[in-house]
């Protein structure tokens, strides 16, 4: 888990980027930009935020031959081991991104390059380095006055409370290329900033194996229990897996199959659908790993509870008391109507 807080920054260096396809250029500034309270203040927070609000998953640098050959993770290495070299690589980044801007759906933009220190990565210290662009101009209003009267000029700007790329590398994992978090906001060129640029894959940690677990337990539970069953049972089957993930520290598949696994038939059923769809999510060799319990709450926010009835009326379970899904609901068959009910057991109505 990541705190980013108490971090640090401690050198920055801005250049410009242009679209290459489009013959635009590309400008390096001479000198790191020189930092002020106010400026620093604005820009923790322009390239803090989306990482603050989103998910935590953790890329890797890759490269077909080995992780030594990708053009980043040596650049990277080089700040690690000299944060005074920062404003040079800085160059070499911003050039390794001009070069591979070459799509004509690629803006022009500016990039930061900036070290940081102190990040909290799992309670523990490290530096990382960030690398921002900003692409999308947007029309402000400035006021100025012209004798006894005020006048509009429209200026164009970046908006900071939206960051349209970014990555942080932290310095953690060296081994394994680092562990490293991405933000795009710009879907038009998602390909240009992970694949062509960062060279990234996805990190298998214990948030990569937490999450991807989640995710194939709800198809199963959506392409098995639901048709073998019914909804009530599809949505208690994911109230017991994620339940399940909640109070353990470590994963351990036998003792989740005996936990959560009511129908012992479907045991079975269950280790099948892993060796059929096991790969789309990583998981069809995994059977131990630890918790990533940031995960647990986001697939928990995610995953429906909700029984959408044809007659217009929902029933939502509870996930945090799984046991009053079971207890209090019943499903049955009325002969007279020849239609199915729920029926639902309460003490009184609380008020909203």
């Amino acid at each position: 888990m990541i705190n980013l807080y108490p971090t640090h920054i401690e050198s920055i260096s801005l250049h410009r980027v242009g679209n290459k396809n489009k013959n635009e250029g590309i400008f390096l500034s001479d000198s790191p930009f020189a930092l002020n309270d106010e400026t620093t203040g604005l820009l923790k927070e322009y390239f803090f935020k989306p990482f603050r609000e989103k998910e935590e998953n953790y890329y890797k640098f890759t490269n077909e031959v080995d992780v030594e050959f990708n053009e980043l993770y040596k650049i990277v290495s080089e700040i690690f081991n000299d944060p005074g070299s920062l404003h040079v690589n800085s160059k070499k980044i911003a050039t390794h991104l001009f070069e591979q801007s070459n799509h004509p759906h690629i803006k022009s933009g500016e990039v930061y390059v900036v070290h940081f220190t102190d990040v909290l990565l799992d309670n523990v210290k490290v530096d990382a380095v960030g690398i921002f662009k900003s692409e999308l101009k947007h029309d402000f209003l400035q006021f100025q006055e012209k004798g006894n009267n005020l006048d509009i000029v429209i200026q164009q700007g970046i908006n900071i409370n939206k960051l349209d790329k970014g990555c942080l590398i932290l310095n953690s994992h060296k081994d394994e290329g680092y562990k490293i978090l991405s933000i795009d906001s710009n879907r038009y060129d998602t390909k240009y900033w992970l694949e062509h640029f960062l060279e990234v894959d996805p990190l298998a940690d214990e948030n990569f194996y937490t999450k991807n677990y989640l995710k194939f337990c709800q198809n199963f539970a959506k392409d098995v229990v639901l048709p073998a069953e019914d909804k009530q049972q599809e949505v208690l089957f994911m109230n017991r897996a994620v339940n399940h993930f909640a109070k353990n520290d470590k994963f351990e598949e036998t003792n989740f199959l005996n936990e959560v696994m009511e129908n012992p038939e479907f045991i079975p059923e269950f280790k099948h659908y892993k060796v059929e769809k096991g790969p789309k999510y990583s998981v069809e060799d995994v059977s131990n790993f630890d918790i990533a319990n940031k995960a647990v709450s986001v697939a928990r926010k995610k995953i429906r509870n909700v029984i959408n009835l044809d007659t217009n009326i929902q029933i939502k379970l509870d996930f945090i008391n799984a046991e009053s899904a079971d207890k209090f609901v019943e499903k049955g068959w009325d002969e007279d109507r020849q239609m199915y009910y729920y029926l639902v057991y309460f003490n009184k109505e609380q008020k909203s």
